[in-house]
């Protein structure tokens, strides 16, 4: 996702095995979905490592300097290809729990608003 017009997304590493079991969909998503998604996001370095007797992973670098991995043991290459545009789209900042539902900037004249309204 875009934050003010900038992409926060630098970096997308690809690591994968070349023999395991568990890198098969890793491997035919390289092969097949790979060279449109480079194609599509330029502003995204795209990196493929292969470690040998590891399992695979997406693992994405932010501007932010955070990163977020992605599990992608034994997944279907379509679905890897979702998990690397939810990494596009993500901000990379951290998940903050709201205090309360709603935000207010400013204080009601009339009051806060309560569910148990009583007449």
């Amino acid at each position: 996702m875009a934050l003010n017009g900038i992409w926060q997304l630098q970096k997308l590493v690809v690591r994968y095995c070349d023999w395991g079991g568990s890198s098969r969909g890793i491997r035919e998503f390289i092969q097949t979905h790979l060279p449109s998604f480079r194609k599509n996001n330029p502003q995204v370095e795209v990196i493929t490592e292969m470690m040998r007797g590891k399992h695979p992973h997406l693992r994405g670098y932010y501007r932010c300097k955070t990163v977020r991995m992605v599990d992608s043991r034994n997944v279907d290459p379509k679905d890897i290809l979702l998990q690397a545009i939810r990494l596009r789209n993500a901000l990379g900042l951290k998940v903050t729990k709201l205090k309360t539902r709603h935000m207010i900037t400013k204080q009601s004249v009339q009051g806060t608003w309560k569910t148990d309204l009583r007449i």
